[in-house]
């Protein structure tokens, strides 16, 4: 009598492992986007001189925090 032995392959184990990297890349990008979001809305709130002291105008300042915050 002949005995089969079934493995699993290891393509699960590597979708498992590819699902949690790109939940890692995406909860990186989500981060990314609240620090950029949190560093415009800081821009913003700088005085005209700080702004000026940092060679940033204020329309320059307001421009970049309407940017989209994927942007």
């Amino acid at each position: 009598m002949s005995t089969f032995t079934t493995t699993r392959t290891d393509t699960s184990m590597r979708t498992s492992e590819s699902r949690g990297g790109l939940l890692l890349r995406l909860i990186s990008m989500i981060e990314m986007a609240v620090q950029r979001r949190r560093s415009r809305i800081a821009l913003m709130e700088l005085s005209d001189d700080l702004l000026k002291d940092i060679g940033v105008s204020r329309s320059e300042a307001f421009r970049e925090s309407n940017r989209p915050f994927w942007d």
